[in-house]
Formats: C-alpha cells, structure tokens, sequence
C-alpha cells in the first residue's frame, strides 16, 4: 500500500494525515493562532508552519523517507479543469506571488513540495479551488466588463458526489447531482456527467448568505454603503466577507450554538435559519434548471450540515426536484489521498499546470 501525506493549511491551522491505502493511520490538526496573528502574509507564515509539520510528524514517527507522495490543498490559481495536477516550478511561482489572490490554501503546494526535497517522490495537488469547468453561458454577468467566476469547494463536493455514486452503485460520470456546500462560505455546484458546470464564487460571498458571507446584495445598498466614507475598502470587504452572514445577525458562526438557542425558544435564530434555508432552497432549484430539472439526486454537506433544523427545510423545499442525501462536515484529507493513490495506482494520469503568459 502506498504512504501519502496530505496537507490542508487553514487561516490559523495547518491540517495533516498520513494515510497508508484508504485508511488514515495519523491526522493532526495544528493549531497556530498566535504565530499566524504575527505573519498576517499568508507566504509569510511558510516558515513556521512547515517548523511545526516537521515537529509532529516526528514526535508521532513518521518519517518523510517513508513516504510515496505528498500532496496539498490546491489554492488560488488561474481558473482550471478538476483533477489532480503536479506541483511544478510554475505553479509555486504563482502561489508565492500570489498572482490570483492571497489564500492560506496557497501554501499547500509550496509546503508539499519543500517537505518533498531530496525524497524523489511525486507530489500534488487535486481538485483546487479555482476549479472552473462551467458552460460558456453560466459566465455572463451583465457587464461586459464583469463575468462570473467559480471559487468553490471543488474538492469536497466533488468527493462527496464520488462517495453518492458509491453508494448507489452508479458511476459520477453518468450522474446529474447538486451539490450545496454549507460552512463559512458556502458553495453550490451543477456536476452534469462529471463536470461541475455552473458554481458560484464563494470565496467572494455570490449566492446565498453562509455562517460569515452576506452572499448576494442589492446594488443600489452596496454602492450607497461603500461611498459612504464610512468605511475604508478593506474594513467593507472584511465586513461583506468575514462578517457577514449568521455571523451578522446572530453574533455567531457556530452551527451547534444557533441550535442550542433555538431550542431554548429564541425565535430571531429560528426566523435566520429559516431564511438561510429560503435562499439556499432557491439557489438549489436555480440550479435544477441549470440540468434541464433532470437531476438525480441533491447532496448537503459541509459544517452547517449538521443543523437539523437548516437541513430539514431545505429538503422539504427542494424534495420536489430530487432526493435529498446528507453529508455533514467535510473529507478533505481522505478525497486528497485519494486522488494521490489514483494517480500512483496507474488509474488517473496527473496533469500539468502551466502559468498564463
């Protein structure tokens, strides 16, 4: 069986697994809150995170030598098709620069590859977040000057489709799914035979509001709020994206506390939950048309699909399109081990990046 090691950076964590076959014989989350306060920079905190990789993997007795391949959550890249690419010189150039924006998820190339030095062994990405696969027409914004652009969680969704498909005993490829993405950010994914064809950018809060996104706003509010001279550009950006959302009219981005307040008789959270359930329900059904209302089945997954309350309204309001299948959380770790033994197995070939001129 071969050895994998996957790297997941987060804002103030640093996520490894050691994974022999399928089965995960380590994880560790590390937690790095104060050191990443200091190194607000994203490639700034390089140094200090592979420190603390290098520290646990060794206290736990894993030996890098020992590994077959490394493997990272791909980051902010130029838009690309899904699947599992090689970490190359161009690549790193482009998320040590940050050339298509400053993310913690850039690191996991750049990390994979410098704990790769000297071992002889491959090392990836898989499924990033700039995964753009979407129709010609899915891009039209408007605005000529404007168009929509896919930052989603490409990889879960795409993990969680495989494991439907699994399950039904079918091939992802032959299937039309709707994927909804529920946590932070939240994304919401048209997979048409395998291909994620319509998503929106969650990254810059398009669609619904999530746990700290307000999603889509009304112009007019937006124009008015940002020339207010109330705010500086980054301190909206950080209200309209960090801020936002659950986090904005309840004080809290914690799925189990809303419920907990919502069990205790506070009817504000209940009436917020059900409007997230509203908006959710409706990108949802937006996006049966996308698959012409052939679709086989709807998938939740991410953190807030935990919420009973939340998932429950959202499957009686889009039951009506498909059956409704629930995945709560996230197998980040595994769907990138995953694709790393694909490739190391001979059943998946991995592709090249090439930076745009």
């Amino acid at each position: 069986m071969s050895k994998i090691l996957a790297l997941n950076p987060g804002s103030t964590s640093t996520k490894i697994a050691v994974y022999e076959g399928d089965k995960a014989v380590f994880t560790r989350s590390i937690r790095h809150e104060a050191e990443s306060s200091k190194q607000p920079q994203v490639i700034a905190q390089l140094d200090f995170r592979l420190r603390l990789v290098r520290e646990t993997l060794t206290e736990a007795n894993i030996a890098l030598s020992d590994l077959d391949a490394i493997i990272g959550r791909g980051g902010l890249l130029h838009p690309l098709e899904g699947g599992t690419y090689n970490v190359n010189q161009e690549m790193i150039s482009d998320m040590t620069q940050c050339r298509y924006g400053e993310h913690a998820s850039n690191l996991g190339a750049i990390m994979a590859s410098k704990l790769a030095e000297g071992l002889s062994i491959p090392v990836f990405i898989a499924d990033p977040v700039v995964v753009d696969e979407m129709i010609p027409e899915a891009k039209f914004t408007g605005w000529p000057e404007f168009e929509r652009i896919a930052i989603s969680h490409a990889l879960n969704q795409r993990a969680v489709a495989k494991r439907f498909a699994r399950e039904q005993d079918r091939n992802y490829e032959e299937l039309n799914l709707i994927v909804a993405h529920m946590g932070g950010g939240s994304s919401f994914g048209a997979h048409h035979r395998g291909r994620i064809i319509d998503v929106n950018n969650a990254l810059d809060g398009d669609g619904p509001f999530s746990a700290e996104r307000t999603g889509g706003l009304p112009l007019r509010s937006v124009l008015d709020f940002c020339y207010s001279d109330k705010y500086t550009r980054e301190e909206a950006q950080r209200l309209f994206i960090g801020q936002g959302g659950l986090y904005a009219y309840l004080g809290t981005k914690d799925g189990s506390e809303i419920e907990k307040r919502i069990a205790a008789g506070d009817e504000k959270a209940k009436l917020i939950i059900r409007a997230m359930a509203y908006q959710t329900s409706k990108e949802i059904s937006a996006l049966g048309a996308v698959l012409y209302g052939q679709v086989d089945a709807i998938l939740l997954t991410g953190g807030l699909a935990f919420m009973k309350a939340l998932t429950q309204e959202i499957s009686e309001r889009v039951k009506y399109l498909a059956p409704v299948y629930i995945y709560p959380g996230e197998d980040e770790m595994g769907a990138l081990a995953l694709a790393a033994e694909e490739v190391l197995s001979g059943a998946k070939e991995a592709k090249e990046y090439s930076a745009l001129k």
